[in-house]
C-alpha cells in the first residue's frame, strides 16, 4: 500500500535548534538547519547568536 504524507518518524524534539536575529528586522527567533530565514520577514539575512 503507498501512502502520501506519512511522519518519518523523526522525533523533532530531539532536533538541536540555535538561536538566531534577523538583521533585517531585528526579530529573534529559534532555526534548524544551514539556510535559515527569519519567519517575520522571509529574510535570509540573519546572525546565530545562540
Amino acid at each position: 500500500m503507498c501512502s502520501v504524507g506519512d511522519v518519518v518518524g523523526i522525533d523533532v524534539k530531539t532536533l538541536s535548534t540555535s538561536e538566531y536575529e534577523c538583521l533585517d528586522c531585528n526579530n529573534k527567533f529559534k532555526g534548524i538547519g544551514k539556510r535559515v530565514k527569519c519567519p517575520a520577514c522571509k529574510s535570509s539575512n540573519v546572525n546565530k547568536i545562540g
